[in-house]
């Protein structure tokens, strides 16, 4: 046995701090290469196109985030057994049998891949749209082999590799953007994604390839069509939410220009929240879920607790952007986004208040299932999904247009939470829903208070600045029980 030079604790809290370092670093600067399209570029055919495309590439990053999910417990039990190379080298060859002819259909089909994301968008959204997939396509690539190679290190208990290979990557990326994109236009964005992934990539694996490893893999031995489903498996729901945006980019497209970049940005706003939220608190929470046992009022309980923590930062974050969204926007994104624009890109995020209640609870619901081993079902849920969003996005289109669309989003995925809670425990459905309720609603109606009274006697920033901080004041001074519950129960967690 190894010697242990910290203990568990202070290692876990060491990685922990490490991984998320990287992704406030990756975070940060994709948030500098957004600044940079909409002040270089605006809104328009263009951006439409480049939009288009790179939901393509996000799609592929969650299967890549989902993978790691599957993958971690075969490499550690592989790391013990002394066949860490092996399993890790079973695992690239499967991937290759999805990655090689989408890099092939990305590079030789990129005008008819631009014009199937386009629609009816101008000859610029589609060139664009062709254009830029050439390299997103195999970034995206990079980055799911990033992935695992991140992974058979963690199996290792590295954890600093990954994180200096992903936090080197996004700042070679931006570098290239910069000195590229006054030269090559709205294409540097994409050069710099490709590097960024090459970088991601290049790093974890030659560590692994400088670390020893035992066992060599052969084709038969391989199990590519097992492991094919076990990717299956794991990624089928991430894509399927990711494919509840492209659909809605696809009838946004419909709308004419700008609409599909309006959508674009609104729902990077909204993602965020949840995903600075809801999902880091699932994550964090994983571990110790696992090692205690979950049943179903445990994991109702969770799923409620860790909602009304999410819930109360994202209140106050929508409040700001409901009074004060078209000035945010105008001034970090530039003139083109002011006057309706600014203001169309603010009430959208409003819009999206509802679909961040439902995806708060997906984040935290989704890796319950992988605690309790129950992800057999989770391709079905998707594609059924998906086929429902469809049929009402067709429907919001037509009734109300662009928030027609953003409601049919947060419909969607309410299926697709009921869905999740149905796996995971019939009884926890009844449970979560009316705890989510209660915490939408409370959390709402205060922030909606704070912001109301402000919004009567001063402009629209000020407002929202005094108004997000009676709000917190509110929170403290009237501390809602499902509030106080919430916290005492990650508080005792942890």
């Amino acid at each position: 046995m190894p010697k242990a030079s910290a203990s568990p604790r202070t290692s876990v809290a060491h990685s922990g701090l490490l991984t998320a370092l990287s992704l406030a670093t990756m975070t940060g600067l994709a948030a500098v290469v957004g600044l940079l399209i909409a002040r270089n570029f605006g809104r328009g055919a263009e951006t439409d196109g480049f939009f288009a495309a790179y939901g393509i590439f996000i799609v592929i990053m969650l299967a890549a985030t989902a993978f790691r999910l599957v993958v971690l417990p075969p490499l550690a039990r592989a790391r013990v057994e002394q066949r860490l190379a092996a399993e890790t080298a079973a695992y690239a060859l499967a991937l290759a049998v999805l990655a090689l002819p989408a890099i092939a259909l990305s590079t030789f089909g990129s005008e008819w891949a631009g014009a199937q994301l386009t629609g009816d968008l101008p000859e610029a959204a589609r060139r664009t749209a062709g254009d830029v997939l050439v390299w997103m396509v195999p970034a995206a690539m990079a980055h799911l082999y990033a992935g695992l190679a991140s992974s058979a290190l963690a199996a290792r208990d590295d954890y600093a590799t990954s994180a200096l290979g992903y936090a080197l990557g996004s700042v070679a990326g931006l570098a290239l953007i910069l000195l590229r994109i006054d030269a090559d236009g709205i294409v540097a964005i994409a050069h710099g994604m490709a590097l960024n992934g090459a970088v991601s990539l290049a790093v974890p694996a030659a560590a692994l390839v400088l670390q020893r490893g035992s066992g060599a893999v052969r084709l038969r031995q391989a199990g590519l069509a097992r492991r094919l489903r076990e990717f299956a498996r794991g990624v089928a729901l991430p894509l399927a939410l990711q494919g509840l945006y492209l659909v809605c980019i696809r009838f946004a497209a419909e709308l004419g220009e700008g609409a599909v970049t309006s959508l674009s940005f609104a729902y990077l706003i909204a993602a965020a929240l949840v995903a600075i939220t809801a999902s880091s608190l699932g994550l964090v929470s994983s571990v110790p879920l696992t090692r205690s046992g979950l049943d179903g009022a445990r994991a109702a309980q969770h799923v409620v607790s860790t909602a009304w923590l999410a819930l109360a930062v994202a209140a106050g974050a929508a409040g700001v952007f409901a009074l004060a969204g078209e000035d945010i926007v105008s001034t970090v994104l530039g003139s083109a986004y002011a006057g309706a624009t600014g203001s169309e890109l603010g009430r959208l995020v409003v819009y999206l208040t509802p679909w961040i209640v439902a995806s708060t609870g997906v984040s935290i619901t989704f890796p319950l299932l992988f605690v309790v081993d129950r992800t057999r079902r989770l391709p079905l849920l998707g594609a059924g999904a998906l086929a429902l969003h469809v049929a009402l996005a067709w429907a919001g289109l037509e009734l109300l247009g662009l928030p027609g669309i953003v409601a049919a989003l947060a419909a969607s995925t309410v299926v697709v939470l009921a869905g999740l809670l149905a796996l995971l425990s019939r009884d926890a459905v009844a449970r979560v829903a009316g705890g989510l309720a209660s915490a939408a609603l409370v959390s709402g109606g205060l922030a909606a208070a704070s912001y109301a009274v402000l919004a009567l006697v001063l402009a629209p920033v000020p407002a929202a600045a005094l108004g997000f901080g009676l709000y917190v004041v509110l929170l403290a001074a009237l501390r809602p029980r499902g509030l106080r519950d919430a916290w005492g129960y990650v508080r005792a967690l942890h």
